[in-house]
């Protein structure tokens, strides 16, 4: 996709979905950390309706290196995967406290050594909490879409994040995750999308393949 269409695309997205933010709720730097966490393989709204009673009982870092395992994860069960959210949770806040003097840091390279913490999270927790966008989340939505529309052929999310970066210029990086994620949710569904709908379905690889 040429640099304009690219362009062109975000504007009119933006314009689709005006609202188009982060949809996880957190008050810190370290209840998104967690909050990002528990979202993988989960729904937004599941996680936002664990995490009041969960950051309610653990409302530190420290409480949360310091929890007893077992109920950390009876609380965050519904958000599934749970055994392993919870040992990345209690290890995460460890190592924030005996690595970062509690502070949640603000480097991607530094973010990803906290345990449960991969790229993709690493851009949403700095692009959220600092707002620095160096790169762009790549969730479900942002594949689908990526490989629907023709903006990378590419599987693995990483591979995908650096197809994005070579074609969106940095000033639209900040927008381009949420954006994909409120489209894929509301236009762009997987199972049945709503292309006859879709406002940008004119740049859209596959839409055009199937109406020639």
């Amino acid at each position: 996709m040429k640099k304009q269409d690219a362009i062109n695309m975000v504007k009119i997205l933006k314009e689709t979905y005006p609202d188009a933010t982060c949809s996880l709720d957190f008050k810190t730097p370290f209840e998104l950390v967690i909050a990002v966490m528990l979202s993988a393989q989960c729904t937004d709204e599941r996680v936002n309706k664990t995490t009041p009673y969960l950051f309610e009982k653990y409302p530190t870092i420290e409480s949360f290196a310091n929890c007893d395992i077992s109920e950390l994860e009876e609380i965050i069960h519904p958000c599934g995967f749970y055994k392993n959210k919870a040992k990345n949770a209690k290890a995460c806040a460890q190592k924030l406290l005996s690595d970062f003097d509690g502070i949640v840091p603000k480097t991607l390279e530094e973010l990803i050594t906290l345990p449960g913490v991969g790229r993709k999270s690493a851009n949403v927790i700095l692009l959220e909490v600092f707002g620095i966008a160096n790169g762009i989340a790549v969730d479900t939505h942002a594949k689908r879409i990526s490989n629907k529309i023709g903006l990378s052929s590419k599987k693995e999310p990483e591979k995908i994040e650096q197809d994005l970066l070579k074609i969106f210029p940095k000033e639209y990086l900040k927008d381009i995750n949420h954006l994909f994620v409120w489209h894929g949710r509301n236009t762009c569904v997987a199972r049945n999308p709503k292309c006859e709908e879709c406002t940008i379905k004119q740049f859209c690889k596959t839409y055009l393949k199937s109406h020639k």
